[in-house]
């Protein structure tokens, strides 16, 4: 397995396609209201990302049909952007993939849609510590199995359960590189991260059983038991002095 070692100029031109992936993040996380369509929201970030002159990481990708990936309540990730309308109270997780000069940014976040039920609430700010918590563990010398187990920890001991089927990943001059990311492991396990390396970190985060399926849209990933989901997302350059968030952004939740 040959993990890319982006050098420090490599490393400058990932920074401006990820803070190009946090602007269209931000701006299209201000547009979800209850009754906009997801495919109004999809073509809004298609239009800020053509703004900025990049392209979608994610259209066309396998054949992937949307701008970005939308996806609402108890679907996990993958969802397309189409005629359902918003409503008061969801949860809308947003997956945005740039290109900028040949290399991608990739980030995601969960929106509330007004005032959430409590237990949702919950599950969102769990799973976004927990995003924090395992960018700590991106440290040069130490294995990745570390990060991804801490990951598991974490989401276990407060009762939910991580998605097994689908992980983060490298990222670079390409969407998916090596490594795969997944949100569980052993510690002590798995690759030693190295400075230069940049990874795509992605708790993807259920309220009830692991389990999930994909709808017939081919694309879109839902939980088994129909409960919410939650996914956060960033990407994180691996120094000799610690983790580099490259897609940082202000916290969606305040709690």
């Amino acid at each position: 397995m040959s993990i890319p070692i982006k050098t420090e100029r490599e490393a400058e031109k990932m920074r401006l396609a990820c803070r190009a992936a946090s602007e269209v993040l931000d701006k299209v996380s201000a547009l979800v209201r209850p009754g906009i369509t997801t495919g109004e929201v999809d073509q809004a970030a298609a239009d800020y990302i053509a703004d900025l002159g990049c392209q979608s990481a994610f259209l066309g990708y396998r054949g992937f049909p949307g701008n970005i990936c939308i996806s609402l309540n108890e679907e996990v990730v993958h969802g397309i952007g189409g005629s359902r309308r918003i409503q008061y109270g969801d949860i809308v997780k947003l997956d945005i993939g740039v290109v900028k000069n040949g290399w991608v940014g990739d980030t995601a976040t969960t929106v509330p849609v007004g005032i959430i039920d409590e237990k949702v609430q919950r599950l969102l700010t769990v799973t976004e510590n927990t995003l924090d918590l395992a960018i700590k563990h991106a440290h040069a010398g130490r294995k990745l199995g570390d990060l991804c187990a801490a990951i598991e920890d974490e989401i276990s001991a407060n009762g939910y359960t991580v998605v097994r089927e689908f992980v983060g990943h490298g990222v670079g001059r390409k969407l998916h590189e090596e490594p795969q990311v997944p949100n569980y492991g052993r510690p002590g396990t798995g690759p030693k991260l190295k400075a230069g390396m940049t990874i795509a970190i992605e708790p993807m985060v259920n309220m009830g059983v692991a389990g999930v399926r994909i709808l017939n849209d081919k694309w879109t990933v839902v939980t088994l038991d129909g409960k919410p989901s939650a996914h956060f997302e960033h990407t994180v350059l691996v120094t000799k002095d610690g983790p580099e968030i490259l897609t940082w952004r202000k916290k969606t939740l305040l709690k």
